[in-house]
């Protein structure tokens, strides 16, 4: 449930994303869906083998590169779902860098508090 919870969350931040930026768009919600799922999946499988393979990168830049990975995830999202266009590598650099803001912000409710019992 929480899953699916995030997915929804993510696709909002996808559509408020494509109303701020220019150049991002999102044709419609199930497009910005299927973008959240997209971005979800290749963050999962796609995004631990970049970081493999650019760790000296990220180690020279103490840790930068991995902003430099995150518009690479966009613009491969980019490529793979109709409806979703970002037009360059500097829109998908800040498209993935608000991403990750609201997306820190949005989880952050989802986050269940702890009780405390003495």
């Amino acid at each position: 449930m929480k899953t699916l919870l995030k997915i929804i969350l993510t696709a909002l931040a996808v559509i408020v994303l494509a109303k701020i930026l220019p150049g991002v768009e999102v044709v419609n919600y199930t497009t910005a869906i299927i973008v959240a799922i997209v971005i979800s999946l290749l963050n999962l499988f796609v995004r631990p083998l970049l970081v493999f393979f650019t760790l000296p990168a990220t180690i020279v830049t103490l840790g930068l590169f991995l902003f430099v990975i995150n518009a690479i995830i966009i613009l491969l999202a980019d490529k793979l779902v109709d409806g979703f266009e970002v037009p360059g590598f500097f829109t998908a650099f800040l498209f993935s860098i608000l991403l990750s803001f609201f997306r820190t912000i949005l989880f952050s409710l989802l986050k269940e508090k702890k009780e405390v019992n003495y």
